[in-house]
């Protein structure tokens, strides 16, 4: 344990722990993202590793990104909040109308000149973007902003409805019409910001009050179309939600069920130790989203308990460090920010996992840096590149690198210097002691000690007043 704190009272420490956990991450998921997808890439398509090729290209453009935003200061991503978060919402109102338009058609998909919907995806020129995905990274920005610069105000419910919650609300409804899973990590996400902010538990109260009628709400309106309901057909999310608090046998229970029934043969198939790398029995058509939502289950039928013990801790460390970097830094933005993207990380892999296992409803949402999917991939190890910034801005870490500087071609190709922490003026000595008191002016300590002034009061009185005026 000696050895460990040593380890951890090192000024980069929060910097290694989090490219060493976010980069073990990426490289177990771009090996369960192979295995899960080669036997049904090499039985449509004749190549086993297309699904690996494919998020390889979106891992190094993931890599690019966070090389670019560990370069940039707080300045630049508190500017970048509110565009960011214009596009986010431009991108869900398109993707939104242009399935509304859809569904009145009677079609699965729309397109508007090179731009195509399709469920939570848009096609704009061949290239696939989540913009659900954005939506997380500019809230975590925008919201972390307009916190900071409200500071002491946020005690007022004033504050806090104008523009956090108006916005809010309206990315709730824009992502949760289609995406509930999303729409839980988003909210995940605000109370983490509010939580760092220091907001009172009543804050936490109402918004808990509001957060589960919007969830009711979305939960009804998937009856008339939402997601992926239909009209007149069984509510999927009501059905997962059902199936959940009292699950019936498998036999009873059909296609809602089948599911979470094959995601628990993988786990039971996996035992202790796996049944070996690649050799998972479920992936062969039999788990529905093996490599994307349920890719947790491929983990626990080849790798084991123990293979699952090790993305769990790797998660444990990477929300140890986000937390350890939000308490060190002094920037209020920064210490937001951190916490925001913590909170989302974390959140975002304990409903994912939840669900496999059956702690929670299934929702939908992939597993960070594991699950198959670009635009996830991109925009989380974005926000861990924002991370890796601030971690570098960490008062001790910033002494450290400019006491022993990297050469300078380091610096040009890696990440700059980050700016030294402001000094803290020092408190005024208190003033000098003016000598001891003169002996005419102590008072006396025995018994006959009198009040400054009383003997003379006694006197007075005593007189006459012709004598006092004399």
């Amino acid at each position: 344990m000696a050895a460990l704190r040593g380890l951890l009272d090192r000024p980069l420490a929060s910097y290694y722990l989090l490219l060493s956990s976010a980069g073990l991450l990426l490289l177990i998921g771009l090996t369960m993202v192979f295995s899960a997808t080669s036997v049904k890439d090499y039985a449509e398509n004749g190549n086993a590793s297309a699904s690996l090729t494919k998020q390889a290209i979106f891992a190094v453009i993931g890599i690019g990104a966070f090389w670019a935003c560990q370069r940039l200061p707080a300045t630049t991503y508190r500017s970048l909040g509110r565009p960011l978060l214009f596009t986010a919402v431009g991108l869900l109102l398109v993707l939104n109308l242009l399935l509304a338009y859809a569904r009145l058609t009677g079609q699965d998909s729309a397109r508007i000149g090179p731009i195509e919907a399709r469920l939570l995806w848009l096609f704009i020129g061949g290239v696939q973007v989540q913009p659900s995905e954005l939506a997380k990274f500019a809230l975590v920005l925008w919201g972390a902003h307009v916190i900071a610069r409200k500071g002491a105000a946020l005690g007022w419910w004033r504050e806090l409805s104008t523009p956090l919650f108006p916005v809010v609300g309206l990315l709730f409804v824009l992502v949760g019409y289609n995406d509930l899973g999303t729409m839980l990590c988003l909210l995940a996400l605000v109370v983490g910001l509010l939580w760092a902010a220091g907001v009172q538990l009543r804050v936490f109260g109402a918004l808990s009050v509001f957060g589960l009628i919007g969830v009711g709400l979305l939960i009804a309106v998937a009856s008339l179309g939402a997601g992926s309901g239909a009209q007149g057909e069984e509510n999927y999310r009501f059905a997962r939600l059902t199936n959940f608090l009292n699950a019936p046998a498998p036999a009873e229970c059909g296609d809602p069920c089948w599911q979470i029934y094959q995601g628990r043969l993988a786990i039971e198939h996996g035992g202790w130790f796996g049944v070996g790398l690649g050799k998972s029995s479920l992936k062969w058509d039999w788990l529905p989203e093996a490599h994307n939502d349920f890719i947790f289950a491929i983990i626990a039928e080849e790798l084991g308990v123990v293979g699952c013990a090790v993305v769990l801790t790797l998660f444990a460390v990477l929300a140890y460090t986000g937390l350890r970097i939000a308490r060190r830094v002094d920037d209020p933005f920064r210490r937001l920010a951190a916490t925001a993207v913590t909170t989302w990380l974390v959140s975002q892999a304990v409903i994912n996992v939840g669900g496999v296992v059956g702690l929670l409803p299934i929702t939908g949402l992939p597993l960070p840096f594991i699950s198959d999917g670009g635009s996830a991939l991109v925009v989380t190890l974005a926000a861990v590149g924002m991370l890796a910034s601030f971690a570098r801005a960490e008062p001790d870490a910033a002494r450290a690198l400019h006491a022993r500087p990297p050469a300078r071609w380091v610096r040009l190709v890696w990440a700059p210097l980050p700016p030294l922490p402001a000094r803290r003026r020092r408190t005024a000595a208190p003033p000098a002691a003016r000598g001891s008191v003169p002996r005419a002016r102590e008072r006396r300590q025995d018994d006959q000690a009198a009040p400054r002034g009383g003997v003379r009061a006694t006197r007075t009185r005593g007189r006459s007043a012709d004598e006092r005026r004399r």
